[in-house]
Formats: C-alpha cells, structure tokens, sequence
C-alpha cells in the first residue's frame, strides 16, 4: 500500500536537511577544487580566480548559513592565494582583484540569505506534508491487506504536491452483511473536496453497518452530502458489497464503470444497468439508485478507479490511459499477489503520462481469499 505522502521535490529537500555535513559540503569543494586547478594550469599569465565567486551560490544550494560563510571564508581564502599567484602587477589588474574580493562578499552574504530562506521553506513544507500525511491517514484509514474474505491493494495519488491531500476517496469495511467497499471522487480540489470526502466517507462508516442493503446506503449517503456539503458539489462513487459468496453486488452513483479480471486474465468492464445520478444530485433523479449483481468467484479480481485514472493522458499524443487494454498482461502473471498487480499497473500508468499525474488518482484491486486448508492435527503442528 502507498499513500504517497510527499511529492518528489519535497522528499529531496527533507533528505538534504537531514543529509551530513560531509555531503552536503561536497558540491563547494568540488568547484573550489576545479577553480584553483584550472588557475593553477593556466599559468601565471591568465586571472581566473575571479571564477572561485561560484561557490557561494553553489553552498547556498546545499548548506545552512553558518556552514556557507565558513566554507566561502575558505574559498575567499583560495582566492586571495590564487591572486597573488596570477601576479596582479598592474593598477587594472588590482582593480579587478579589489573588485573581485567585493563581489564574493556580496555573494557570500545574499548566499546567506538565500540559504536561510531555502533552510525555512523546507521546513514549513516538511510540517505541511507531516499534517498533510496525518489527516490523510486519519481520513482514508488504510485497510489491511485482507478485510473479512477480501484481499485487497490500492494506490493512491493526491495532485496536491505539497500537501499530498485530495478528493478521491475509498473504504473497505467487514460488516454484519458481509464486506462493503466504497471508491468516489468529489468535484473539485483542495479543503472542500477534503471536507466532502470526510462527510462522505464518515456516513459510509456508519451506514455501511446499520443499512441491509446497499440502495440505503446510497441514501444514506445522498442525505449527509445534501446536509453537510454545499449545493454545487457533488461526488462520483460506487458501493461494492461482497454478502453472496460467488457474486458481488455494485451500485453506480455516477462514478467511472469497473473492471473484472477473470482468472485466464480477459477483462471486462461492468457497466451499470440502471446507473444513478452522483451524490448530492439525488433531488434531480426520480425513485432510488438500485444495485445490481456480477458473478465474481476465486481467481477473479475487481478493479475499481477513480477518473484520474482513465483521463490519465499520454505525455506524447495526450491519448487517455487505455486501462481495459493494458491490465491483462500486468495483472495475468500475478496469481493472488494483488499488491503486485497494483503495482505493475501504477507504475504502467506512470510511464503513459511520462511520470506524473495531473489528477487525484486511485487504484483499489479486490479479489475473494484463497480458503484455508484442511485444520492440522496437533501432532503436525508439534
């Protein structure tokens, strides 16, 4: 399971606060080198020490400021020592010298600067990301790899880089009617969609429990959104209830259709027959959302997504990710490890945009557990 919780630049720059000072000083002291060994072969005759004036931009990358005025202490040093080695004989050429020294301080200090800012903003952005990853472990509860009879592996993806928090949402809960799982996306981004998902995912908790059948849920659902979220929002989802040991029950709030594996890996995809409108619309629709049935036996995974998915576009043509089309050889060699299937089919993704995801993203592979064997005698297992 990955919740992702940073985003790439962000994961670098914690990794370069907590790095030691001996990495981090290496960049520095590799132009400090090359300076003085390109002034040195030059000869007496050419004055490149001017060219030592890179490393205080160079430690402001890397360093904190009091480790970036030491080290361009030890670079002003090198200068000084390479100036009197190039000659400097001329008023011009003390000039330059005298010019040079300045601007490395002026350097030095706006480094400094730089440096404190650079040291300040990865800090507010690694405090961010920590609250981010909280709350978002607090509201999209990561379910273990089996709930009751359903093995289960997910990814998900926020489009937020900093905060790493979107409105795409999923649950899976074992209940008095057997498993019940829920995937949706909220219009929109940002806080409210947060606020949405936690309505929505906070009625399912509830209602997933106390309702029989799956068309009060549904209801249940519409009634907390119609209350708890503003009139121009509205969310996608789909409920899977798994109570029929050989099928499995879905009901279409509007969300994108899944995909059933079948064991010699065809896929399907299962269209609703009577879908209904997203929750927060239902005073738009006529009667009650109704589920329907699909056989689904061991062997057979479900696939079920968000649209960050399916509107995933191909960094080259901007053709959409043909999900249908490309899950069968990454899930058919897979067997029961779903969390390999989910993997090859994340990182499949990945390659079509050319590395990133635009748009919240969810992943949620579902399939029947092996059953157990035979009990082992006592004797066996001594």
């Amino acid at each position: 399971m990955d919740l992702r919780p940073g985003s790439p630049q962000l994961r670098d720059e914690a990794e370069l606060l907590n790095a030691p000072f001996r990495l981090r000083v290496l960049t520095p002291l590799a132009a400090m080198l090359l300076v003085s060994l390109i002034d040195y072969f030059s000869g007496p005759d050419a004055y490149l020490a001017s060219l030592m004036s890179v490393v205080p931009p160079l430690a402001a990358l890397t360093l904190y400021p009091l480790e970036l005025v030491l080290v361009s202490s030890l670079g002003m040093v090198l200068l000084v020592l390479l100036s009197r080695y190039d000659g400097l004989g001329s008023v011009h050429d003390l000039r330059l010298y005298h010019g040079t020294l300045v601007a490395y301080a002026a350097l030095t200090l706006a480094g400094a600067v730089i440096s404190y800012l650079r040291v300040v903003r990865a800090r507010q952005l690694v405090a961010v990301s920590t609250v981010a990853e909280a709350a978002q472990r607090a509201l999209l509860r990561p379910p273990e790899p089996q709930v009751g009879g359903i093995r289960i592996a997910v990814r998900y993806v926020s489009a937020a880089d900093s905060a790493q928090i979107g409105g795409d949402l999923y649950a899976v809960l074992e209940t008095p009617y057997g498993v019940r799982a829920i995937i949706g996306d909220v219009r929109g981004k940002g806080l409210g969609a947060v606020r949405t998902s936690a309505v929505v995912l906070g009625a399912f908790r509830e209602a997933a429990y106390d309702e029989a059948e799956l068309t009060g849920v549904a209801m249940r659902l519409e009634s907390s959104v119609s209350r708890h979220v503003p009139t121009d929002e509205f969310t996608t989802a789909l409920l899977v209830g798994f109570a029929a040991p050989d099928t499995a029950e879905l009901l279409h709030l509007g969300h994108v259709a899944p995909l059933l594996i079948a064991a010699d890996g065809t896929v399907r995809t299962i269209d609703p027959p009577d879908p209904w409108v997203p929750l927060g619309l239902g005073a738009l629709a006529t009667g009650k959302p109704r589920p329907w049935t699909v056989p689904f036996g061991p062997g057979e995974v479900l696939l079920l997504c968000t649209d960050g998915v399916v509107e995933a576009r191909s960094k080259t043509d901007g053709a959409f990710y043909p999900l249908a089309e490309r899950v069968p050889p990454l899930v058919a060699d897979c067997g029961t490890d779903l969390e390999t299937a989910v993997a090859r089919i994340y990182a499949d993704l990945l390659r079509h945009t050319g590395g990133r995801l635009r748009d919240d993203a969810v992943l949620l592979l579902l399939a029947r557990a092996e059953p157990l064997g035979p009990p082992q005698s006592a004797d066996r297992l001594g």
